[in-house]
């Protein structure tokens, strides 16, 4: 068994991403497809050249993302967008600020674990000297989220390492 899988301890937002995949059948890299989760999840996907935004009206759900921006960057955006429609609610422009970073917050975390999610994790070289290179190019997300992503999984590993004869 290797460290990762000995020591890594998932959160529940990382184990609510991934029981949303494999519920939608997205085992690999390759799977993870923004019009396919869009479309599974009955939400309209457009792509245009303005700021990035998610509506729900009635029934109706769609998130629009910024032509202007990069792919990978365009990727990104879809998922914080759809963090929005799936987990929270409410008006963010009304609500109160506590309330609001809270969403923020749980916005950005689940970016990270929807672009690099933690049952693909094994893809990963996590200690090549190339691997922000390579999981940027597997999961088609920018290199500086990558390296986010890697630091939370390397905390997560020490941590628990760290730990891991403190209760014998």
């Amino acid at each position: 068994m290797s460290t990762y899988n000995t020591y890594y301890q998932t959160t529940a937002l990382e184990d609510w991403v991934t029981n949303f995949y494999l519920k939608l059948n997205i085992h690999s890299p390759q799977d993870i497809n923004e019009d396919y989760i869009a479309r599974e999840q009955r939400i309209f996907l457009h792509r245009k050249r303005i700021a990035p935004f998610f509506q729900i009206v009635g029934r109706y759900r769609g998130i629009t993302i910024d032509l202007r921006e990069t792919k990978n960057k365009q990727r990104e955006v879809f998922f914080h967008e759809l963090c929005h429609i799936l987990r929270h609610s409410g008006n963010q422009g009304m609500m109160n600020k506590a309330f609001r970073e809270l969403q923020e917050w749980d916005t950005k975390n689940f970016t990270k674990y929807a672009a690099i999610p933690h049952h693909m994790i094994s893809y990963i070289p996590l200690y090549d000297e190339n691997v922000i290179e390579q999981m940027a190019n597997m999961f088609k997300v920018t290199p500086e989220l990558c390296e986010e992503r890697l630091n939370q999984i390397k905390k997560g590993i020490s941590h628990n390492q760290n730990n891991a004869f403190v209760l014998l």
